[in-house]
């Protein structure tokens, strides 16, 4: 193998943004802790429970956008179970 081409390979610290988990590992990556959005620990695909993640406010954004079109859908309801 060439000497000096390999990148540093250390014990890093990670820490999940959605549950505050902490665990080492070992990475390439530069610094000695790096940070994810979510972990094995509260993954909808391993905890078999679904969670909502929103990012950046994406569910607000849709609300927002069809906020119009929504109240006009529920007073049409309201007005078909009034009648």
């Amino acid at each position: 193998m060439k000497k000096g081409i390999h990148p540093n390979y250390h014990t890093v610290t990670v820490h999940c943004g959605g549950c505050g988990n902490e665990f080492e590992t070992r990475s390439t990556a530069e610094g000695e802790s790096v940070r994810v959005e979510i972990c094995a620990n509260c993954h909808p695909f391993f905890t078999g429970k679904q969670k909502l993640v929103d990012t950046a406010g994406r569910v607000e954004r849709f609300q927002k956008k069809f906020a119009k079109q929504i109240a006009e859908r529920k007073e049409k309801q309201a007005a078909a179970t009034a009648s």
